[in-house]
């Protein structure tokens, strides 16, 4: 784990080797089509080291932490079938913490739920939303912002589906994975990691950004989706309709990406698990994980 940017995918190809397959842990990576933003491994890595939950959903298709834990689940119990050892690799730090620190068991929601309440949005607006989540599930409503759509939608949704409010299971998590767990954790100083974040937002433009964004909304992805909201997509559809220039929209992706990884290594550092290592430091990882398998294996 570690900060956008700082190595992650380039080190878990080199220590991969043939005894790891890689699960991704990254939120965008899940979604077709959302390549160059995503920074997902070149297709010939991916075929020499098999990698797991990338491009699995459509970009118009909301994928949750919950949805992230049982896929992972099923992608590492096909790996152990393998014979082989999961790596899980990312930068979603709620990904992570759900799979291995636990998650509420929410049933599915059925999709006619969800379309229902997109439909009183677009009529009726946020705020009367918010109000009805207050009054079903207060300790869930008041905690959330009252223009955060995507949890005020969550929150109801589960509430109309289900009857209960969606604080009532947080109570009992469900817990993946496994007590006998690595954590390495990449860090980099500041300002190299900053220098970091400039050259690859540059390399993604290189690499058709604008024109992977544009293809997006010819197949029909809008700049409305999650997924096309995220860090650079959304950027970029502004460009595309004209609100801002291009210049404009390279510095606030790096400005977006720079304060992301900020929140990223906040987030990581809370784990007391993890285990920090200079970013590029290939020794000191191979090590670790020597030494985590001889002890597993003991």
């Amino acid at each position: 784990m570690g900060p956008t940017a700082v190595g992650k995918t380039a080190a878990a190809l080199e220590l991969a080797g043939d005894r790891f397959e890689i699960v991704s842990a990254d939120s965008v990576q899940v979604y077709k089509y959302l390549d160059v933003g995503s920074g997902k491994p070149e297709r010939a890595d991916r075929d020499r080291i098999p990698h797991h939950l990338i491009d699995i959903v459509e970009p118009d298709v909301s994928f949750t932490a919950g949805e992230f834990c049982r896929e992972a689940e099923k992608a590492i119990n096909l790996i152990a079938a393998h014979s082989r050892l999961p790596m899980i690799v990312g930068g979603a730090g709620l990904y992570i913490d759900a799979y291995f620190q636990g998650l509420s068991e929410i049933p599915e929601i059925a999709p006619g739920v969800r379309e229902a309440i997109r439909v009183e949005l677009e009529d009726g607006g946020l705020q009367r939303l918010h109000d009805e989540l207050v009054l079903v599930d207060p300790a869930f409503g008041n905690r959330i912002h009252p223009n955060d759509t995507q949890r005020i939608l969550r929150g109801l949704e589960v509430y109309r589906a289900t009857g209960r409010p969606l604080s009532s299971y947080y109570a009992a998590k469900r817990r993946y994975g496994s007590e006998d767990t690595l954590f390495i954790g990449l860090y980099e100083e500041r300002a190299d990691l900053r220098k970091r974040i400039n050259a690859r937002v540059d390399s993604m433009f290189g690499r058709g950004f604008v024109e992977e964004v544009r293809s997006l909304r010819e197949r029909g992805y809008g700049p409305d989706l999650n997924s096309m909201q995220s860090i650079g997509y959304a950027e970029i559809n502004r460009y595309i309709d004209g609100a801002v220039g291009l210049d404009e929209t390279i510095q606030r992706i790096k400005t977006a990406t720079g304060q992301y990884a900020k929140r990223q290594m906040t987030w990581f550092r809370k784990n007391e698990r993890v285990v920090w290592v200079r970013a590029g430091d290939m020794e000191n990882m191979r090590l670790l994980i020597q030494q985590w398998l001889d002890g597993s294996e003991a």
